[in-house]
Formats: C-alpha cells, sequence, structure tokens
C-alpha cells in the first residue's frame, strides 16, 4: 500500500454468520471515524466448510459449542446496543441475499442493504432466503426490486461464485474476516485490530 493511499480493508462476510451481523452493524462507523474504507465482499461459508470436510454449521456440529456462541452472541449485543432474537432457522439459506449485494457492491448501496439483511435474521427471525422479505428491505432503500433481482440473476450476480473462490484463495476460512494486503485478521474481535493495521502499514 502506498504512503499516499487512503487505508482500506476488506470485509469478508456471510449473511448466515452470526458474529458477521455484530461486525456489520460496526464497521462502517469503526471506520469512518478512522478514515478506513471497507470493501464489503459477501461470500458463501458453505463451500469453504465443504472443503474443511464440514456439512453444517461447526455451531450446530458441535451443540456445546454452538450454546456458548449463542450465550457469547447476547453478552456482545447487550454490551454493543446490538438487537438479538435468535433466527428459527440457522444457519439461513443465505445465497440469494449474497447476490443481491454483488448488485449492491456495483451501485454503491452495499453497506446499508447488508446490515438491513442482518437485522431482519437476527433481530427480527426472518427468513432471508425468501424472496418477499428481500423485496421488503429493496424497497425501503428505494431500489427498484425487480431491476435488482434481474441483475441478481445475471453476471452481476454469478460473480458471487468468483467472490466465493477468491475468498478461499486468500485464506479465508471462517467469518468475519478482515483483509489488510496479505494480512488475514478472523473474528468480530478482531475487527479494532484490523483498523489499527490498516492505519499503521499504508
Amino acid at each position: 500500500m502506498s504512503l499516499n493511499s487512503k487505508p482500506s480493508l476488506s470485509f469478508w462476510y456471510d449473511f448466515a454468520s452470526t458474529y458477521s451481523y455484530v461486525a456489520a452493524m460496526r464497521i462502517e462507523d469503526m471506520a469512518k471515524v478512522s478514515g478506513v474504507t471497507v470493501n464489503w465482499k459477501p461470500f458463501l461459508l458453505g463451500p469453504v466448510f465443504a472443503a474443511q470436510g464440514l456439512a453444517d454449521s461447526p455451531f450446530n456440529i458441535y451443540p456445546i459449542k454452538g450454546a456458548n456462541m449463542w450465550r457469547d452472541m447476547a453478552r456482545i449485543c447487550e454490551r454493543e446496543n446490538i438487537p438479538l432474537q435468535r433466527p428459527g432457522i440457522f444457519p439461513a439459506n443465505s445465497v440469494l441475499a449474497a447476490k443481491l449485494a454483488m448488485v449492491g457492491g456495483v451501485d454503491g448501496w452495499i453497506a446499508g442493504f447488508s446490515r438491513a439483511v442482518y437485522t431482519a435474521n437476527f433481530a427480527h427471525n426472518q427468513d432471508i432466503s425468501k424472496s418477499e422479505t428481500l423485496i421488503e428491505i429493496l424497497t425501503s432503500m428505494g431500489l427498484n426490486p425487480q431491476e435488482v433481482f434481474e441483475r441478481a440473476n445475471g453476471p452481476e450476480g454469478a460473480g458471487l461464485r468468483q467472490q466465493t473462490e477468491d475468498a478461499i484463495k486468500n485464506g479465508v476460512f471462517g467469518a468475519p474476516s478482515f483483509q489488510v494486503g496479505a494480512e488475514l485478521f478472523w473474528g468480530n474481535d478482531r475487527l479494532e485490530h484490523a483498523i489499527d493495521w490498516a492505519l499503521s502499514h499504508r
């Protein structure tokens, strides 16, 4: 990174990821205060887990780990004043939402859309795999759902596959992950560290 360039980091996230929800609700304000640009990078954890030999979320495969995660989420959300309601479906099918987010990445509304999808999933227990849920979000943002869906089902949405492959190539093995150059930081609790690194290694 050039000494004169604005510091930036890539935020790798999956809409089904609990800790990515917390990170998504925190990252924009923190980065703005620090002067760091955030590149929102939706991807799919499914292929990542499959490459690790997992057919489901580790939080479902290991119930004791899952129980601890939900209690940890409750504590974190209470501390950060972020609403939390455990979804009836976990993990949610996040493919369609991620394809729509890819369109938002082109047009510049990805951050607001991503937060709205996370809020629907983890604060209101809405099924984010359903078109109706996502149409409601797009409409509330003043967007044309039909147009966005058409683009999500075209080349822009298809870019999600490549972005997921890019995540794997970059060493991403879980979400949320934050990348600054070749440095990878995993977990919501590494967000501050990633921002500090972006600032000090320009």
